[in-house]
Parts: structure tokens; sequence; C-alpha cells
């Protein structure tokens, strides 16, 4: 392994940017690891899973059971604090020890946890955190995405992630400090409330809000429990903000963000104080239509898999999501769906910084079961907890093409479990538009999504020239509802279509895409003329071209793996905004 793979310290960025505390410690970099036994004889660079090139190992194979061990002493400023150890991601089930001694076990591949380990840590000399992570393969109840049963990635399916693949960090708090907090813009009334959870009780807690370095708001209020609430409205005239639609609220085309210091007081002085952010966003439907800030806003995605090929799920660097998120927006669309994939919290930061609409989304299972629905309704709803703050989020998408489900057209257990996912979404997220199914046999879901990959525009066209072509067609093969379900005027989108592969170079034996095109003229004339035909009906209020990259074996990007560029950016801009003419 090279040398400086081994001692430089990858992804050191603080990995929770919207609630950021000062006294952190990155544990990332090199660690002992075995796969199987629990010999711990080689070495792996965290947070990369095994399978990635970067982790220095890269072994693709099936691991059911998986080892890390580190040894961690503490700097002087987190001495005689309380520390908390946060993992982001370790996929799937995990145990974990810090010198010794259990500390806890996670549940669930896709999202992250935390564990108090005061009373287990020395203070002052070495510690030892072990990890133990298993992922069965052949589980296919098991919430997964894209990461295939099989030995080698076939069609959309892709390498599996084992183990870790997102930051280990520890954090330094006192006994009194602030647990969490929902941040949720109250749009109409030019307010924000923050729901809020602490430790203790407390002497009292403060929010002091800014924008652009303008104060915006304060409020100071002594809590009675450890958990509350408070409204605090936002000064206009102060910031000399004569119109807050145009000058304060959040859009991708002006992601204007709010900046939230919250301090918490014991009875001795500050305890604990938290950086975050928000941004004034509303998303609504009205009249069948969907709304951003009370305005009727057509929203253009492309679908983003999340994976790269040095590091697979995760990222190489901090400067990877920035890229992929400029490239987006220089192609001139206004979002992403996050495919088959709970992102990490900084691609999520940094579309709420630069703009850019999300659509969140649950890797799936593929076999339904009550043990499947056990762990999809825990892990989702960690996700949507996890991610609630975020401004860029403005859909959840808990399931996908039946997957997971595959009778729900037929059978009221799956659709049922269909509904409870929506609603349970509804019950601790009502700021959102929720999916049901996205792409076909529907429920009760907040829009009619449609998957159709239909080869010419001239077949898109007459799919959705009529609001009867539309509720008759097949997407897949499939109804477009359930069994008992129908249209009930929701906004329609298109949320898969295209596909087009544009891979004349490609060595690779099982290359793959929904169609195919090898001259960059005809590839090009083939995106302008499906785009164009969704951009034309006047029944459409969106879409989701597939896909952002290739990944592996789907060859169907606009751009390759590498993020090399296939149709110049300004060429594919201008055949999303309906005005290229080439």
């Amino acid at each position: 392994m090279e040398e400086a793979l081994m001692t430089r310290v990858p992804r050191s960025e603080y990995p929770r940017p919207n609630f950021r505390r000062d006294n952190w410690l990155c544990l990332n970099g090199e660690w002992d690891f075995s796969i199987g036994e629990k010999t711990l004889d080689r070495k792996i660079i965290v947070p990369y899973a095994c399978e990635t090139a970067l982790s220095g190992i890269e072994d693709k194979g099936f691991h059911k059971t998986v080892w890390y061990r580190r040894t961690f002493t503490l700097p002087g400023e987190m001495g005689g604090k309380n520390i908390l150890l946060h993992f982001g991601a370790v996929d799937y089930r995990c145990d974990v020890w810090v010198n010794g001694q259990y500390i806890r076990s996670h549940t669930g591949g896709q999202t992250g946890f935390a564990a108090d380990i005061t009373d287990a840590v020395d203070q002052t000399g070495d510690n030892v955190i072990e990890v133990k992570a298993e992922d069965d393969y052949r589980d296919l109840e098991m919430p997964r995405g894209k990461q295939f049963w099989e030995l080698n990635s076939r069609s959309i399916f892709y390498s599996r992630t084992t183990g870790i693949w997102q930051t280990v960090w520890l954090e330094a708090v006192e006994p009194l400090y602030l647990v969490g907090c929902h941040i949720t813009p109250e749009f109409d009334r030019r307010a924000v409330r923050f729901e809020y959870q602490l430790s203790e009780i407390a002497k009292k807690i403060a929010f002091d809000i800014s924008f652009q370095g303008t104060a915006a708001a304060n409020l100071t209020v002594a809590p009675q429990s450890c958990k509350g609430s408070v409204t605090v409205g936002l000064d206009q005239t102060g910031l000399q903000a004569w119109n807050f639609q145009e000058d304060l609220a959040w859009t991708p085309e002006n992601p204007r963000l709010f900046d939230a210091k919250i301090t918490v007081y014991g009875e001795n002085g500050t305890t604990d104080r938290v950086d975050t952010y928000f941004g004034m966003r509303k998303v609504s439907i009205e009249n069948g239509r969907f709304l951003l800030n009370n305005r009727e806003y057509y929203q253009k995605l492309v679908l983003d898999q999340g994976y790269w090929e040095q590091s697979l799920l995760t990222a190489p660097s901090d400067e990877d999501f920035i890229k992929d998120i400029r490239l987006t927006k220089a192609m001139g669309f206004n979002g992403v769906r996050k495919h088959q994939k709970v992102e990490d919290p900084r691609y999520l930061y940094h579309a709420d910084r630069l703009g850019l609409l999300v659509w969140g989304e649950i890797g799936a299972a593929y076999v339904y079961s009550r043990e499947y629905a056990h762990r999809i309704y825990s892990e989702w709803m960690e996700a949507v907890e996890r991610d609630y703050n975020h401004p860029c989020i403005v859909a959840w998408t808990p399931l996908n093409e039946s997957w997971g489900v595959p009778e729900i057209k037929v059978d009221r257990q799956q659709q049922a479990h269909c509904n409870a996912l929506m609603y349970m979404t509804k019950s601790v997220d009502d700021t959102r538009v929720v999916m049901d199914n996205d792409g076909w046999e529907h429920t009760c879901g907040d829009l009619l999504t449609i998957h159709d990959y239909s080869p010419s525009g001239e077949k898109l066209r007459k799919h959705f020239e009529s609001m009867e072509s539309v509720l008759t067609m097949t997407p897949g093969g499939r109804s477009l509802f359930a069994d008992g379900y129908g249209y009930r005027g929701q906004p329609i989108l298109v949320t898969e279509f295209g596909g087009v592969k544009y891979a004349p170079e490609s060595d690779l034996a099982r290359s793959w895409g929904y169609c195919e095109e090898n001259d960059l003229g005809a590839y090009t004339r083939k995106y302008a003329e499906l785009t164009r035909a969704i951009l034309d009906s006047p029944l459409i209020q969106g879409y989701c071209y597939t896909q952002l990259t290739d990944v592996e074996n789907e060859e169907n990007g606009l751009l390759t793996y590498h993020r090399d560029i296939k149709i110049p950016l300004d060429t594919i801009r201008k055949i999303n905004e309906g005005t290229w003419e080439g």
C-alpha cells in the first residue's frame, strides 16, 4: 500500500455541518482490519469500505463479517468532558466495544448512530475501539439498494459495500448539552420553529439568528423540561428586505441560508454551543400543482446513484460532492433524485448552500416479509430524522418500483405497508411531499410519478398527450395504480426516463443501458428528443432523467464514471431549457 494512503486522514472535514460543535476528533484513517475471523492482521483506510480501491484492500468478494480496531488518545481539550462516539454509517449490522467494554449495536447500513462512551474511556491514556460488522449478501429482506447479491455487478446492480463507509468521530460535551433540534421554517408567518431536546433541564437556552452577518432575531427561554419548542419571528425590516420572497427565501436559484447559534446555559454558565443553519422554504401542493414558496415550480431532476469508481458509496473527498453538484447545475438541472441511497450529510449540506433540490430515498430490499418491514420502518425513520433540517430536501421516497413489495398490485398487506411508510413519514414531517411507490402501482402518495423508458420522443408524446393516455399507460408493463386505488388529482411527474447508453469506447463485456447510441451527434439528438417530448406536455410538472453518471456496467450516464463530459454541458443546459436548436 502506498505510504501516502497509509498516513493521510481522509474525509477529515466536519461530518455533520448542520449541527456543528468545535470540540471534536476525526477517527478516519488507518485501522486494523480483518475479514471473517477476528485476526485484525490487515490495515484498512476508514471510511472506505473494503471493496474499494481507496480502502487499500479492494476485495469485492462476499464478506459476511468484518472486524475493525483503532487506538486513540483524547486531546487535552477533551479532558474531563463526556465523550460521544459517532459512526456516520456501517453496513449492515454492527457491534461496538471500547477498551473491551461493550457499548452498543446498530442495525441499518444507511444511517448513523452515536453512543456516550464516557464511562469506558481512559481520559489520559490509550483507548481501543473495536467494531464487528455483519452484512449477509444473501439476505434479500435487508434494505441494500443497488448492492448486488451476485458476485459481479450486472445491469443496474453494483458492487457491495461492507462495514464502515462514512466518517467515524468523537465529540466532547458537558453533561448538559443539546441532544438535537428540529428546525422548521414557517414560511407564511415569516418565522422559524425550533424543537429542541436537552440531556438535562437547562437554566436557559438562547437562539441567535443572523442572515449574511446581520442579526435577524434572538430569543432566550428558560426550559421547564428536557424537551421544548419555541417559534422565533424574523426581523424583515431590520434586514432591510422589502420583499421576503425575493430577498430572504431559499430556492435552487438563490439558496439563501440563515445562520443560527444555539447556546445552552447551566447554573455556572455556558455548557454547550451548536452552530446550525436553515433556509426559509415551503413545499406544498395546490390545485394539483407543485409549489415551492407558494409559486409553481417545474422540477428538472437527474437520477444520481452516488457512486464513485475508486470508493463506491463513499465520496473520495468532500470536493467530489461539490463537483457533482456544480456539474448537475451547469447542465440546467435544478435537482436530483438520490437513487437507492441515503446520501452523506456533507452532500446535503453542499446542496443546501449551492442550491439543488433533493429527493431523499432509501435503498430497497427485494423480498417482502415481517422482518423486512420492521427493518425498513426503523431505518427509514432514522433517515428522515437525520435529514429533517436540510432545506434542499423537498420530497421523500421510501419505495421505488415495487422493490420489496413485488405483489403490491393485488396484495393488501403490501399496500398497507406502502401506506404505512408514507403516513409514518408524514407523521414526523408534514413539510414535504411524500411518495408511496415511485414509478407505478401507486396507492395514496402526494404525487403521481411515472417511469417511462420509451426509446423515442414520439412514444413519449403519445403517452403524455392527454389525461386519458396518461392514466391508461402501463409503464414497465405495470399498472399505474394498485388495485383499489386511482388518480386523485395529484401533480404528475416523469421521475425516470431516458437511460440512453453512449459508451462507444467501452471495453466492458456487459455494458448496459435502456437503449443505445454510438454516435455523439445521435446521442445528443436522442437526449433532446426525449426531453423535449416531456417538456412539451402541459400535463407534466417535472422530470428526472436517468442518469447523472455511468456506474460500473450501467453506462447510460450524461457523464462517465470518472465524471468526464459526454455532451457539452451548455448543450445539455439548453436542451433542459427547451432552447437548443441543434
